[in-house]
């Protein structure tokens, strides 16, 4: 049967909201189906507002896999403002897609995209709204499978049990396997209901179902084992990786918002994963090895995006853009081709290193020289060893001055506070690099106008990297820590007004901490967060840490654990780890000699990248069964770099 549209209810009420036209859908390249001719419908959503969420390229990937694919409708929805909340309430008005505007209950799943953990109350929110059951245990057959993916899921248990079931690592391919999954389940009657369809999905070894999977802790509250309580269902659950992205050159036809979006351009991924072995970074570490799209697949795309869009603005985009083995063959072969148009190329912040100026100027050859954004990370060298980073202050001496000499005017360098074995000393050096830096900027250009903007965030330890077993700084420390930087940098008569500083505080990041590695007993924590009106916690306006904490104290009142001991508590070799059972394809032993290196400065403390070194044994591409992808280009396929 047809699905009604809640447009004609909700358009009333339009009037009375902040920005109504993110609710208004229509924007060019979106897609409307016919419900009926849709034998598996899919909602998907980003947890976060419209602005944030519209461009996101995961979602936008799947909206057109899935869109392209015979007999798949797909659409999507994102999270709503609270005033918006409130009429929806009063007004019965369920959780909708803006494509056309259906009810999200009404689709066969329910996929949301985690980016970051702290969009886990706006979950909440939405499927309140929609009239799903929080719990996947209280769901019948005709409501959604509830399916998550992206970075935040190698840890999914915060929210395992809202979850009917998660996907690991890229999702074009799996999705349209589980697709073929429920579109055969349905036409053979849905034999054995909800629990037939998850034991199908969860058998391949490919989704992971929460449900079927048990928990067990010791008296400590560590966890003793995770153990599946089905029969044919895997004791771990693999991550997904595509292979020759050439054969993905998505997205075709990028969404053009409605309304203002904090990227409006179109993003082209030019390759995926990166090997240079930060010891901080999950996504360099989960979404390994490297695979390169080609200079003619990125070529492609730009094309055919820009005249589908109209977009001034290309990103070319990756962890690493710079490190791309053509990306300056890639960079002069764009800009030669919209030379003199309005179409310009920018790339995300890049690697000291990595930089040089003649990919720069190609860069901007049609558009402003904003600023440049490099990331250090660490203050001191000391501090970027810890973390391996190798970029010396040399190195960054090096790229600024050849920047201020080729005319830019502005930089801007990201850092973190909080870092494994961090010191004051560590972070007070990042003021002596900032001064530096501007010193270095008026001597080769003779100008007073030089700026530096000195950027900071809170380091948080993530799952699947070397640094899971640490212990987070406290926010106290932290907080303290960046006071004294800033007092140094303001009583610089120097240089101090020409340095700018934007950090937020430690307590944000402790709440990241607690749900990047908290466990099943965490998602009490949530839902009490949710309950008392929590929303929106990754905006710093709508974030209220005295919340999380005495909700922390509330829900885990009765446990052997409470907020510090899923944050500042370091964690010991053999302790079973709340993400054990889902397999990133990095090697356990390797991680925690990793880790060892770091804390004690070994001899083998750098890690090279692999994409130009031996192999080091992180052991995803033999787990995995993959390979390495990089260039020279060609018009048949990447060449593979086998692990030695």
């Amino acid at each position: 049967m047809p699905v009604e549209s809640v447009f004609p209810r909700l358009e009333e009420l339009l009037p009375s909201v902040q920005k109504p036209i993110q609710y208004v859908g229509g924007e060019l390249n979106s897609v409307v189906k016919d419900w009926d001719e849709a034998e598996v419908r899919w909602a998907l959503m980003y947890p976060d507002a419209y602005e944030v969420g519209v461009p996101n390229q995961g979602v936008q990937i799947l909206y057109e896999v899935l869109n392209e694919r015979q007999g798949v409708l797909a659409e999507r929805s994102y999270a709503v403002w609270s005033d918006m909340e409130q009429l929806m309430r009063e007004h019965h008005i369920p959780q909708f897609t803006v494509d056309a505007h259906r009810p999200v209950a009404a689709f066969d799943v329910f996929g949301l995209s985690f980016a970051s953990e702290m969009g886990y109350t706006n979950l909440l929110t939405a499927l309140d709204l929609a009239g799903i059951p929080l719990h996947a245990a209280e769901r019948g057959d005709d409501h959604p499978i509830v399916l998550a993916g992206g970075h935040a899921m190698f840890n999914p248990e915060p929210v395992a049990d809202f979850l009917d079931a998660v996907v690991l690592g890229d999702g074009e391919q799996i999705a349209l396997a589980i697709t073929e999954v429920i579109r055969e389940w349905k036409r053979e009657g849905r034999p054995g209901g909800r629990d037939e369809l998850l034991l199908r999905l969860a058998g391949s070894g490919g989704v992971y179902v929460p449900r079927f999977y048990d928990v067990t802790y010791l008296p400590d509250g560590r966890i003793e084992r995770y153990a599946p309580n089905r029969p044919g269902v895997p004791w771990q659950v693999q991550k997904h990786t595509v292979m020759d992205l050439d054969d993905w050159p998505y997205p075709k036809n990028p969404i053009v918002p409605m309304a203002e979006s904090v990227h409006e351009r179109y993003s082209v991924e030019i390759f995926r994963g990166c090997t240079r072995g930060c010891r901080f970074c999950q996504a360099g570490m989960i979404t390994r090895p490297v695979r390169e799209r080609s200079k003619e697949t990125v070529t492609q795309m730009v094309d055919n995006g820009v005249r589908s869009s109209g977009f001034q603005e290309v990103g070319l985009l990756s962890l690493s853009s710079a490190d791309h083995s053509e990306i300056g063959d890639m960079a002069k072969g764009l800009a030669d081709r919209y030379e003199g148009t309005n179409t310009g190329l920018s790339l995300p912040s890049t690697r000291v290193d990595a930089f040089n100026i003649d990919l720069a100027n190609e860069l901007t050859r049609n558009g402003r020289r904003s600023g440049l954004t490099f990331a250090p990370e660490g203050g001191s060298e000391r501090m970027r060893r810890v973390i391996n980073k190798m970029v010396t202050e040399a190195d960054l001496i090096r790229t600024v001055t050849a920047a201020y000499a080729a005319g830019w005017r502005q930089v801007k360098l990201y850092f973190m506070c909080g870092l494994p074995t961090e010191t004051d000393e560590d972070v007070l050096a990042i003021a002596d690099l900032a001064r530096e830096v501007i010193k270095t900027g008026r001597e080769v250009t003779g100008r007073k106008d030089i700026r530096c903007t000195v950027s900071i965030g809170g380091f948080v330890p993530k799952p699947q990297t070397p640094f899971q077993w640490n212990g987070q700084t406290s926010f106290e420390t932290v907080d303290a820590r960046l006071h004294k930087l800033k007092d140094a940098l303001r009583s610089d008569r120097r240089y101090g007004k020409s340095v700018g500083l934007r950090y937020h505080d430690g307590q944000p990041s402790i709440i990241e901490g607690l749900l990047s590695r908290g466990d099943r007993r965490v998602g009490r924590v949530i839902e009490e967060v949710w309950r008392e009106g929590g929303r929106f916690d990754g905006w710093s306006e709508h974030f209220s840490f005295k919340r999380w904490v005495a909700c922390a104290e509330r829900a885990l009142a009765e446990e052997p654990v409470d907020l510090d001991w899923y944050t500042v508590r370091e964690r010991e070799r053999d302790e079973v780890l709340p993400w054990d059972h889902l397999d990133a394809g990095l090697d356990r032993d390797w991680l925690w000699q990793d880790w060892q290196d770091a804390l004690h400065g070994s001899d083998s403390m750098e890690v090279d990248d692999c994409r130009w070194s031996p192999c080091y044994d992180c052991g995803v591409c033999p787990s995995m069964g993959t390979d390495i992808q990089i260039g020279p280009s060609d018009p048949s396929k990447l060449l593979p770099v086998t692990p030695v």
